[in-house]
């Protein structure tokens, strides 16, 4: 404990500012001493915002004692260097230009770090002037160490799941090799490869929504979705926001759709054949309701098949169920189409 002599300046104007502090607001400083929550009270009229106050919960968190921690500036709970943009949302939040509920990643006395949630609030005196600054910390760090946890395990499903569909595509393409036609072969490994390809843009998303787009981009891309020398496709819709079950089954159309239009479509010819993809949402009240048509032209005249292959059962009948929607396939002589009709949460248009 540094004696009279050895305080500095600083400490000293910052014990008088604290006691001033304590008079002006007395039930409120009690209130704030017996608190369970971590709070601070910074001034407002000084740059830094230095501590003029911390409670004991607030000690025991960062673990400084009240001499060591009143005077210094907020942001040496920060550590060095402290990163520019989070020093700008705290600057923002002081300044009120900015939300004063957010979460930061703080450092204690021994250099270990702990997260929390920052409310940050101006204390006015009479007059109506800033005068002091109100800070109060939730920890949060058992929270955000099972969130990355989290993060981890489902990266390494991801990882798991790449691992096991090239195992599964692997372990069929050896059984069928000579029991079946090549087509058939060909198939079913384009197929495992689009459920692939899905899974690793969902995982990259740790399983949340991704944008329609994103699908269509990342299943179209081998069939020339983005090449510069013959524009095969032409897409129109407002990015919309799918959750993974639907993502998968979307993607799932666009793969089948995409490899029919290759075999004796729009795109089995290399010049003339083109993909018109377009979407929109219509508001119901049970919530949104996209409708989206894929219309290919330009390629050979079509003519209904005969009978029904695994493509078309597979868009018409389970994916069609998994949508909670209607696919209907339309052979048309100038090309196909095909018109989906499902639903989407509210907050899907972006």
């Amino acid at each position: 404990m540094p004696s009279e002599r050895d305080k500095s300046k600083e400490q000293k104007a910052a014990e008088s500012e604290v006691e001033s502090f304590r008079k002006d607001l007395g039930p409120f400083v009690v209130a704030a001493e017996t608190t369970r929550m971590a709070m601070v009270f910074t001034d407002a009229k000084e740059p830094n915002h230095p501590l003029i106050f911390a409670n004991d919960s607030f000690l025991s968190l960062a673990g400084y004692s009240r001499t060591e921690i009143v005077g210094q500036s907020f942001d040496v709970l920060l550590g060095r260097p402290a990163e520019p943009a989070v020093l700008a949302q705290i600057e923002g939040a002081f300044a009120g230009s900015s939300e004063g509920d957010f979460e930061i990643c703080f450092r204690r006395k021994d250099g270990s770090k702990f997260w929390a949630a920052v409310f940050i609030s101006p204390v006015r005196d009479k007059g109506g002037d800033v005068v002091q600054h109100f800070a109060s910390f939730v920890d949060v760090t058992k929270h955000i160490q099972e969130e990355e946890h989290l993060l981890f395990l489902l990266a390494e499903l991801n990882h798991r799941t790449q691992n096991t569909l090239a195992t599964v595509q692997a372990i069929a393409v050896q059984t069928l090799r000579g029991a079946a036609d090549k087509e058939v072969v060909e198939a079913f490994e384009g197929r495992i490869l689009a459920l692939s390809k899905a899974h690793s843009l969902l995982g990259s998303k740790q399983w949340q929504a991704v944008g329609l787009r994103e699908i269509i981009d990342r299943i179209l891309q081998p069939f020339g979705l983005n090449d510069r020398r013959i524009a095969h496709f032409s897409i129109r819709g407002d990015d919309v926001r799918l959750q993974p079950k639907a993502a998968l089954t979307l993607a799932m159309v666009f793969h089948e759709l995409a490899t029919n239009a290759a075999k004796y479509g729009a795109l089995s010819n290399d010049a003339a054949g083109k993909i018109d993809i377009a979407w929109q949402v219509d508001p119901t009240p049970q919530g949104g309701r996209m409708r989206l048509r894929w219309q290919e032209s330009g390629g050979p005249p079509v003519k209904p098949p005969r009978r029904k292959g695994f493509g078309s059962r597979l868009i018409e009948g389970g994916l069609a169920r998994d949508l909670d929607g209607e696919v209907h396939l339309d052979y048309k002589p100038a090309g196909l189409v095909c018109q989906i009709t499902m639903p989407v949460p509210r907050s899907a248009v972006g």
